[in-house]
């Protein structure tokens, strides 16, 4: 049990030092495959509308979104996941990671 927790700690400091890049990663991943969910709905709501308007929704729906999503939720997560102590932040970052590659293998 030591061995496991061990590898628990070092796996979570080692995970620390990336909290920033692996925040990013997780979420460039649910943006990814959520992004045909939300232009499909988008597309649904502005598909009415003429050309040029359509064009220039999804752009800037596309920017405030994704944009949103890269710029201002990664870094809320990396905090979150820093709160996190040395024997919970693996397993989290692990599950979040299996959670997100079941959600792929299912689309």
């Amino acid at each position: 049990m030591d061995i496991v927790l061990d590898l628990l700690v070092t796996l979570s400091r080692w995970s620390r030092g990336h909290l920033s890049e692996i925040a990013l990663t997780l979420m460039a991943t649910l943006l990814v495959l959520l992004g045909p969910s939300l232009n499909s709905w988008l597309r649904r709501q502005i598909g009415s509308l003429n050309f040029f308007l359509r064009t220039l929704l999804f752009m800037i729906f596309c920017a405030l979104v994704y944009g949103f999503g890269i710029v201002f939720v990664a870094p809320w997560l990396v905090k979150g996941l820093a709160q996190l102590n040395n024997y919970s932040l693996a397993p989290v970052l692990l599950l979040a990671f299996v959670m997100l590659g079941i959600i792929a293998d299912r689309r």
